[in-house]
């Protein structure tokens, strides 16, 4: 989410827009067998997608087909889907139903809709071996909420995070399974390919993750069809868009698509920090893998701030830019590097805003330091999103941002900056496309020095 540095949208203000998110109770699972422990399942998937789009994009239908392999050594029996686009409407009402919407299920049967109409179980015709692979299909039918949000409606134009259902993750830990608590992100996905076809009118401008290609359809309509390999998640706008490429010296091709009212000085620093940002963290981490990046900007997201997703990041750009540095870090930290974001999202939001604060150059030498007390003793950097559901809210920013980054800057005044620099490229390395853990870290950490790094931990609260 959004950065809190390297761009002049004060701390302040992302507290207070987080702080008066509505209030959601961790709602319980839907029961069910968990699997015996082994690799996350189900993996490698892939998802095929065809939506038509109404007038002006506020609805999309269609049909989507999601391919799986059994990854844990257990037979698995079902599969869960989740419809994040509910998050915020939940269930919705009888005059107003839940934005996303599934039906018509094949290739299993599914269960009624669990953890706030967020969980879809589908039980399989029966159970799935070791590394076989199976599928299920659905009918989607995707109202756009009348909102400014990640997944919502800014004007003339549509945004479409989190809208495509997808397959949660089982692991040791049994089906992950959590609720949206209203504030910061509490997604767990694998990597996986994407091919979506999306039938829209002529007059919109849709920018998509992954490589688009676009052909004539019905008369007045465009057919753009995109695809995407080894990503998490697939999000899409749709809008009377002014676009503008442009390709970074190390090859990155980099589409931005702006509204109407988005400053065009905003669009000009946006594209020079991206161009720069792109390069220099795939020197750092390891080479962008996704061939072209989309930066969707708007000067009128304030009441949401900006959002990553795999190749397509949403940004609210003012005169003076975005935080479209720390948005671009995310395509390392959750996108390559995955992480649970609902139990450990400091693995990714602290991350990001270390690599963000790395490439702007800021000052750090005595950010630790200059935090002072703990928020409350129970404050710690490995705290779940249900931590700060739970009564914490106020704690997220102060330490998932502020302290987390100051961490990483501690860790690396303690191991040397080359070395840090090592470490966290072969940490990229070792976890790409995968699923990382804060033991994972602690291990990479722990790997490249011989001091005991135990103290560190304890006095990090990690």
């Amino acid at each position: 989410m959004t950065s809190l540095s390297g761009w002049r949208a004060p701390l302040l203000a992302l507290a207070a827009l987080l702080l008066l998110a509505p209030q959601t109770a961790v709602a319980q699972a839907p029961d069910g067998p968990s699997v015996a422990p082994s690799a996350a399942t189900p993996d490698r998937p892939s998802y095929d997608v065809r939506l038509r789009a109404d007038g002006d994009g506020s609805h999309w239908s269609g049909r989507q087909t999601v391919s799986f392999r059994n990854a844990a050594r257990a037979p698995l029996t079902s599969v869960d889907l989740r419809l994040w686009g509910n998050g915020t409407d939940g269930c919705g009402a009888p005059d107003s139903p839940s934005p996303v919407r599934v039906g018509r299920v094949s290739g299993g049967t599914p269960r009624p809709l669990a953890v706030d109409c967020t969980a879809l179980r589908i039980e399989l015709p029966e159970p799935l071996p070791y590394g076989a692979r199976a599928s299920v299909s659905f009918d989607v039918d995707i109202a756009v909420p009348d909102r400014v949000h990640r997944f919502g409606k800014d004007g003339a134009y549509r945004y479409l995070g989190n809208a495509l259902p997808l397959l949660s993750v089982r692991d040791e830990q049994g089906p992950h399974l959590d609720p949206d608590v209203g504030f910061g992100e509490s997604f767990h996905t694998l990597a996986g390919d994407f091919r979506v076809v999306l039938d829209h009118p002529r007059a919109l401008v849709v920018p998509a993750t992954g490589t688009t290609t676009r052909r004539a359809g019905a008369p007045g309509r465009t057919v753009s069809t995109s695809v995407a390999h080894g990503v998490r998640d697939f999000a899409w706008a749709a809008g009377p868009f002014t676009s503008r490429t442009v390709t970074t010296p190390g090859g990155v091709r980099l589409n931005a698509y702006w509204t109407a009212t988005t400053p065009p000085e905003g669009v000009e620093t946006d594209l020079k920090a991206a161009v720069g940002s792109v390069d220099d963290f795939g020197r750092r981490f390891g080479h962008y893998p996704y061939g072209e990046l989309d930066l969707v900007m708007s000067d009128n997201l304030d009441d949401f701030g900006s959002m990553e997703f795999p190749g397509l990041v949403l940004l609210w750009t003012e005169p003076e830019g975005s935080a479209v540095v720390h948005e671009i870090a995310h395509q390392w930290f959750y996108g390559i590097v995955g992480n649970d974001q609902f139990a450990s999202p400091w693995l990714d939001e602290s991350f990001a805003q270390y690599a963000n604060q790395l490439y702007y150059g800021e000052p750090t030498a005595t950010c630790w330091e200059d935090q002072g007390e703990w928020p409350s003793d129970t404050a710690a950097l490995h705290r779940t999103m249900a931590y700060y559901a739970d009564g914490h809210r106020s704690e997220y920013v102060r330490v998932v941002y502020i302290r987390g980054a100051c961490a990483l800057h501690d860790l690396e005044r303690t191991l040397g900056s080359r070395e840090m620099a090592t470490m966290l490229r072969t940490y990229v390395r070792t976890h790409w496309l995968g699923v990382a853990t804060t033991a994972d870290f602690k291990h990479a950490a722990q790997s490249a020095t011989d001091r005991d790094l135990g103290p560190f931990w304890r006095e990090h609260r990690i």
